[in-house]
């Protein structure tokens, strides 16, 4: 039965089985059980086809039963309150990846689970999907449709301070992200120490302010090979990536749902870090040429943007990502990678920051700068993707077939001449029926140009769609801390806090400030880069067409030449 919903998110579609959606668009949804996280249904212009679940919300009537939020529920299981529970049943693992080829078991990976057994619960932090949850991003400008899960220790937090009875009030939005994320019950002191932290992060200070320690075994890693491989005698396929670690110079093969469980557990434990979006899923034709071409060009971007993280880089889950080649290994790296303990708010505690002072007030100023930076970024990211993904579609389209048009006029131009053979000049008609032929053959060079040029610059584009979605999230976390230190000094003020307590909050407040900082900068340090490489790249790339195009026209103009 056909159910009403709304779009919470843009969404662009990419091929023809998918339709285009506007955030806030009424919709009609064919059927509430999602294929493999799709939904089939129509837009208000009529259009039918596939879009993402999780980037829609089904409408119910509030007497009857609690709509569905695909954003916050697990793909294919619909009729769920946006804040579910666990199931009651432990011994039955929920999958965290709903791609066709990543459904129910990890080959010789590891056994029937893919993601450690936790509490689920509302969106979360970072603009991210939850650990047990993937949704394909587009072009388009929304991309932040997901949320990580509540950490653990956010039940310690309540009873922590019950038991204290923290007089510094708390946010009465137990959903706000601030909550969700642990931050606030970090702030207020409530994250329990570890005896022993084996991980450090350490944050100095640079030209331009905090920055991370950069990783003292810097590394890259290739991406290639993109091979079809098959498995149950045939019956299921998947495409594995051969990735080489500089640092070990050993290459592994990994499929997309290893990345994806590997991008799960970076969402889960870096609560202030922008984690780079993965390449995203596709309902349909998964197999083809350009796609998995698309795929393993966006997959090298991404590796490229993990392996320059100070952070990120270091993650011991990372390197048993790249360089893991034991089988049974592998499942014991996987699942100490799922109980690790320092992660969300606890992930804050192997921060390391400096002792120079900073007045808060400043570091709010120029989180404010940031933040109004970025809003204006990621607008104008947006508009140049969608003026090049239409020149893309008028390289295809639209040049070719006017070239085409052109090129068949001066044919028959050609064609009428030798229609009267005593005054006919055949060298002429050759001439002009091969400047017909040299238009065509232009044609087809714009039709094949975008491969060279735009959609390089498209995947660059979408990398930082997806970075930028994560920033208003992490910019709330630091705006909670900086009102817990207000309040708190305030409440200091008036005698209802000691000193002492008022001062353990402005010192965490430092760590969050600090972490924030120098992902602002590592982010303005890769951008210079990458929008640099960028337009280098496209501008080189213009100029070798247009030589080529200049090449074929000047070879046509010589044959008029001895007329």
């Amino acid at each position: 039965m056909a159910l009403k919903a709304r779009a919470l998110y843009n969404f662009q579609s990419e091929n023809k089985e998918e339709i285009s959606i506007q955030e806030n668009e009424e919709l009609v949804i064919f059927s509430e059980n999602s294929l493999d996280g799709w939904l089939q249904g129509q837009n208000s212009r009529g259009e039918t086809g596939l879009f993402p679940a999780s980037y829609v919300e089904i409408l119910r009537s509030r007497s009857g039963s609690n709509y569905t939020d695909y954003s916050s529920s697990p793909a294919g299981s619909p009729g769920h309150d946006s804040f579910y529970t666990a199931p009651s049943n432990p011994s039955i693992p929920y999958q965290g990846s709903f791609e066709d080829d990543d459904d129910d078991d990890w080959d010789d990976w590891d056994d029937a689970c893919t993601v450690v057994e936790e509490p689920r619960s509302a969106p979360g932090t970072n603009g991210h999907p939850s650990p047990s949850l993937q949704y394909p991003p587009a072009y388009g400008h929304d991309q932040h449709a997901g949320y990580r899960p509540k950490p653990a220790l956010e039940r310690q937090d309540s009873m922590s301070s019950s038991k204290r009875g923290s007089v510094v009030g708390r946010n009465l939005n137990r959903f706000s992200c601030f909550v969700r994320s642990g931050v606030e019950a970090f702030i207020l002191g409530d994250v329990p120490l570890m005896s022993k932290i084996a991980e450090v992060y350490c944050i100095e200070m640079g030209s331009k302010g905090p920055q991370w320690r950069a990783n003292p075994h810097p590394f890259i890693c290739s991406v290639e090979d993109p091979t079809k491989q098959t498995k149950f005698k045939g019956i299921k396929s998947y495409i594995s990536y051969k990735l080489t670690p500089s640092n070990i110079n050993s290459p592994v093969y990994r499929r997309y749902k290893h990345f994806d469980w590997l991008y799960n557990r970076l969402l889960h434990k870096f609560t202030v870090i922008s984690v780079p979006h993965l390449p995203e899923k596709q309902a349909t034709g998964r197999f083809e040429e350009d796609f998995i071409e698309k795929r393993k060009r966006r997959l090298i971007l991404w590796m490229d943007h993990m392996t320059s993280h100070p952070v990120l880089s270091q993650y011991e889950g990372f390197q048993h990502f790249l360089c893991c080649r034991d089988e049974k290994q592998w499942k014991l790296g996987k699942r100490r990678a799922e109980k690790d303990e320092m992660v969300g708010a606890s992930f804050l505690l192997t921060i390391q920051i400096p002792t120079e002072h900073q007045d808060l007030q400043d570091v709010e100023d120029r989180v404010d700068a940031f933040k109004a930076f970025s809003k204006k970024m990621d607008d104008s990211v947006l508009q140049l993707t969608n003026v090049a993904s239409e020149l893309v579609r008028k390289h295809v389209g639209g040049f070719r077939k006017e070239f085409q048009k052109l090129g068949n006029a001066f044919q028959a131009i050609s064609h009428s001449f030798h229609m009267d053979p005593p005054y006919s000049l055949d060298a002429l008609n050759n001439a002009i029926s091969h400047t017909g032929k040299t238009y065509e053959t232009v044609g087809e060079m714009f039709a094949e140009q975008p491969k060279n040029d735009l959609f390089l610059m498209l995947d660059t584009l979408s990398l930082y769609q997806g970075l930028l979605s994560n920033f208003p999230d992490i910019i709330h976390l630091q705006k909670g801390a900086f009102a817990k230190v207000k309040e708190s000094q305030r409440m200091s003020d008036e005698g209802r806090m000691d000193q002492e307590e008022a001062d353990g909050i402005r010192k965490r407040c430092r760590v969050v400030g600090f972490a924030l900082q120098a992902e602002m900068n590592h982010f303005h340090e890769r951008r210079v880069a990458d929008f640099k490489r960028m337009m280098q790249s496209y501008l080189k790339q213009q100029i070798i067409f247009y030589q080529r195009v200049s090449q074929q026209l000047e070879k046509t103009l010589r044959m008029y030449d001895n007329l």
